[in-house]
Parts: structure tokens; sequence; C-alpha cells
């Protein structure tokens, strides 16, 4: 049993090896940082109404997305999942040296600003890993069904269109209402001074969140799918999907 366990290990480690040097490291950079900036940005409510409110994190999480829809697209799920994880535990890492950073006293300069933005609050910390994780998941996942479901060309541009265009959507508006259900209903209440937002606030954020950022898949999909067409012409990934292949 403990020698399955380890062959597992192993062969997992390989294949995330083979994998991390076969996306092309600019969408891997792309990806991590939108992840990170995300978080960051998260901590600010651009705007809040009886029925709508949205964080900073609006401007830059469709492009977390749309990385993930191309390396679906090309990879399968299964390594778009395993890219997720790593940006997060990297994100993750990141806000521990922000918080390490932010602690040190320093007689240099006023910093009160400083530390207060990037020494970070772990439930906002909590509630975007726990939401971009699951709704990730279920984006990936979404992607690649609805890609199956193109049987005559899949590498067409409707197939593609359609494939993430939806699961973007449904994937948006998870990650928007998970994030605030935890912060905003969970936490803020207790840790802000009562301030909240309410149900319909989180769904209407998760709905009005999703709709602009599928606004922005929309106008940046043509870069997506120029990118997925091109990696298939290269035969990006060779050695991987050999890997893949002969392990099956």
């Amino acid at each position: 049993m403990i020698t399955k366990i380890k062959n597992f290990c192993r062969r997992e480690l390989t294949e995330f090896g083979l994998l991390l040097r076969a996306i092309p490291a600019a969408t891997v950079s792309l990806f991590v940082v939108s992840v990170i900036c995300m978080n960051l940005l998260a901590n600010k409510t651009l705007l809040q109404l009886d029925w709508i409110a949205l964080d900073g994190g609006i401007l830059i999480s469709w492009l977390s997305f749309m990385c993930m829809d191309i390396i679906t697209k090309h990879f399968g799920p299964k390594a778009s999942n395993s890219v997720t994880v790593l940006a997060v535990m990297i994100n993750l890492l990141t806000c521990l040296i922000f918080f390490v950073a932010s602690a040190i006293p320093s007689v240099a300069d006023d910093y009160t600003a400083f530390d207060s933005i990037f020494g970070g609050t772990w439930f906002i910390l909590l509630g975007s890993t726990v939401a971009f994780l699951a709704s990730a998941v279920i984006n990936n996942t979404l992607n690649f069904l609805i890609g199956k479901g193109f049987r005559k060309n899949p590498d067409g541009k409707l197939a593609y269109a359609m494939r993430t265009y939806i699961s973007t959507f449904i994937g948006q508006f998870l990650d928007n209402f998970i994030f605030s259900l935890i912060v905003f209903v969970g936490f803020a209440p207790i840790f802000w001074d009562g301030f909240c937002w309410t149900v319909l606030q989180c769904a209407m954020c998760a709905l009005t969140g999703a709709v602009a950022e599928l606004i922005m898949e929309i106008l940046f999909s043509p870069i997506g799918y120029r990118i997925t067409q091109k990696w298939q012409s290269e035969q990006v990934g060779t050695e991987y999907f050999e890997y893949i292949k002969k392990e099956t």
C-alpha cells in the first residue's frame, strides 16, 4: 500500500513538472500575478448600494479565468486545476511575506497605510482562497464538459466561445458569491464594527460581477482563441501528452 502511494506521488510530481515546463511561462506568470492582485484588490469595496456591491477584485479576476480557460482547452481540466493550486500556494506565500513585512516596526516614516494594506485581513484571505479554489474547479470542469459536446468541430471558434463564456459566467458568479458570503456576511459584522452586506447584495455583487467579467472575457476571448490555436499548431506540451499517454 505504501509503495503504491509513493509511486502515485512520484508519477504526479513528474507529471506536474512536465506540465510546468510545457505551459508557456507568460501564461503561468499572468495567472499567478492576477490571483495575487485579485486578493489585494478584494480589500476595497468599490461600490455599495442597497441592491449591489462590488469589490476591487472585479478589475482583474477576468484574467485569472481566461488563463484557466486557455490551459483547460489545451491541457485539460486536471492540468488547469494543478496550476490553480500552484497559484493559490504562491499567493499564500506572498501574503505571508507581506504580513511579515508589515509586522516589522520601522521609525523611518509612517507606514500605517502600507501595513494596513499589505498586512492583509485573514478572513479576506480565507474567503478568497476558498471561493477561488471552488470556482476554479467548477469552471475548469464545465469548460471541459461543454467542449466535449462539440464533436464535429471541437477546436472551432464557436466551441471555444461557448465553453469559455458559459464556464466563466458560472465560475465567476460562484467565486464572487462564495467570497461575499464568507467575508461580508460571515466575518465582517464581527470584525468590522457591524459593517456587512446583505445576502441580496452578495447575490447581486456575484451576478453583476459575473456579467462584467463575462463582458471582459468576450472582449479578450479572440486573443485566448488565437493562443490555443498557436499552441496546437506548434504542438506545445508534446512531452507532457506523451507522458500522460504512456501512464494511461
